[in-house]
């Protein structure tokens, strides 16, 4: 399938170039990815750490240490120390509605402003705990920063950014998630080697960094031209920010389409209520399925626990640090490289490639760790070895697809007056989902064992499916019509109608 020329400019694109301004603002922006990445990797370091458990969780240490019945399976297996790491998304599911009124109110930027001024908090109150009440507390901040950030970031990258280069400055939300996630395994390896005992206050606390950018971006950058028309009414002001973003002032063509779109949205009040209506039917399944399907790709049970899974299979403290950090090495290489391919060879097919290599290498996973490792003993280094290079192989498929256009995908199908809307539930349900994943899974590590890796492989199968028959795709088409792939879609054409507007791109068969 292939657009033919329509009314927004020459092979129906936008005028304008890649500017420094965008790839600022982007790069800014991305500090929000950063801050997700670090404080999903920072929990899982410092959980494998022993200072750590013993002052916040000595039962776990004693049983980790002592019991030597217990299954290599259900070691870490403990509700508190599960909540440790999912408060942070539970604060997050609840702030991201919250943060919907925010940004549609008062702009992206107030959104991201409240998120870093919130992770800030939470990074001081981590880094200064004395007692688990203060450590959950500092995590429920993190996770108000993460919902208002996750809301509104995603969204200002993708209307900031041109829709040909759209998929590759979108990746630098991922990237930087993935480089987070990178940090934090590098911080928790070299502050578990700190003497004293509290270097894990060192990786609570250095959230901060990225914070403190993000807060000084929010202050400084411009809003987007979307958020100036439908929140300040100010057309000049809007029309000047998109001739310095596009470096071009032949930008009519997309600023008449960004008004029509904000008169569109002005008009629409509630716009959860809005998304409810049957013709944003596809919007709203989206806007559920993907985030959902991205946690069950079973990322989550290696970022949060990847120490902790190395320990399980019998690897030591600073061995199961440092096998971490080897694993998002592999996930943030491939995720640069998809940035390069996505706006050239499409999100289809990179959902295709990456489903495949994650769902075989799960499966392999699984039947190793089922032969091999039993309730008790440990893997030989040699097996261990194949482990670690299964798991960076599956997260490099990972890294290729539901890493980045788990964000990408939603952040670019939604049109103006449900974009708030649409971008909150699917914020919302992610962290629903981190937060079940991450407060049952080391319980379902007890239980299922090794075939934890089968239970996430089926999934990966499901929605591999998903993608090729339910997903169309969106490379290189404006925001603000891509409504019309879903009137074209062979199934959700009977949700939306398929009458074709006469200025509305149109879909060659």
């Amino acid at each position: 399938m292939a657009f033919s020329e329509g009314t927004s400019g020459e092979g129906g694109q936008y005028n304008g170039r890649i500017t420094l301004l965008v790839v600022l603002s982007c790069m800014v922006a991305a500090t929000g990815g950063l801050i997700f990445g670090y404080d999903l990797g920072v929990s899982g370091g410092v959980t494998s750490m022993d200072p750590f458990l013993r002052k916040f969780f000595p039962d776990v240490y004693r049983k980790m240490k002592e019991d030597t019945k217990i299954s290599n399976y259900c070691k870490f297996n403990s509700q508190l120390l599960t909540l440790f790491t999912s408060s942070l998304y539970l604060s997050g599911l609840i702030s991201s509605f919250f943060a919907s009124a925010v940004t549609r109110t008062f702009g992206r930027k107030a959104s991201m402003l409240v998120a870093g001024v919130a992770v800030l908090i939470g990074s001081a109150l981590g880094g200064a705990a004395s007692n688990l009440y203060m450590l959950v507390f500092g995590r429920i901040f993190l996770g108000i920063g993460l919902g208002f950030g996750n809301q509104s970031i995603p969204v200002y990258i993708s209307e900031m950014a041109l829709p040909k280069h759209r998929g590759a400055m979108s990746f630098i939300f991922d990237s930087g998630v993935g480089i987070g996630v990178l940090i934090a395994n590098v911080i928790n390896f070299f502050t578990e080697k700190i003497d004293g005992g509290w270097g894990w206050r060192i990786s609570l606390s250095t959230a901060a960094v990225p914070a403190s950018i993000l807060t000084a971006g929010a202050i400084l950058l411009p809003d987007t031209p979307n958020s100036l028309i439908q929140n300040n009414n100010d057309q000049e002001k809007a029309k000047r920010v998109l001739r310095r973003i596009r470096g071009t002032n032949d930008v009519h063509t997309e600023f008449d389409d960004l008004i029509k779109a904000s008169s569109i949205s002005k008009a629409v009040k509630d716009p959860f209520r809005k998304i409810m209506q049957r013709k944003y039917r596809p919007q709203l399944v989206m806007a559920a399925v993907i985030p959902f399907f991205a946690q069950m790709t079973g990322i989550n049970v290696i970022t949060f626990y990847a120490p902790v899974l190395f320990r399980t299979i019998g690897q030591r403290e600073s061995a199961s640090l440092l096998s971490a950090v080897v694993i998002r090495c592999f996930n943030v290489g491939c995720t640069l490289i998809s940035m390069f391919v996505v706006d050239k060879h499409g999100r289809r097919v990179l959902f295709m490639l990456g489903g495949i290599q994650m769902l075989a290498t799960q499966i392999t996973i699984g039947g190793f760790m089922t032969a091999l490792l039993g309730d008790h003993g440990a893997l030989s280094k040699a097996s261990a070895y194949v482990v670690l290079v299964l798991i960076c192989i599956y997260i490099s498929g990972f890294g290729l697809s539901w890493g980045p256009l788990g964000w990408l995908v939603p952040s670019e199908i939604y049109p103006l007056e449900i974009r708030s809307a649409g971008q909150s539930i699917t914020v919302a349900v992610s962290f629903f989902f981190c937060f079940l994943i991450g407060q049952t899974f080391l319980a379902m590590l007890c239980h299922m064992k090794a075939g934890i890796f089968f239970f996430f492989g089926a999934w990966v199968a499901v929605m591999t499916t998903f993608v090729y028959f339910l997903l169309p795709e969106t490379k290189n088409i404006p925001m603000e019509k891509v409504e019309q792939l879903w009137k074209e879609h062979w199934f959700w054409r009977r949700f939306v109608g398929d009458q074709v507007d006469d200025n509305s791109y149109k879909l060659d068969k």
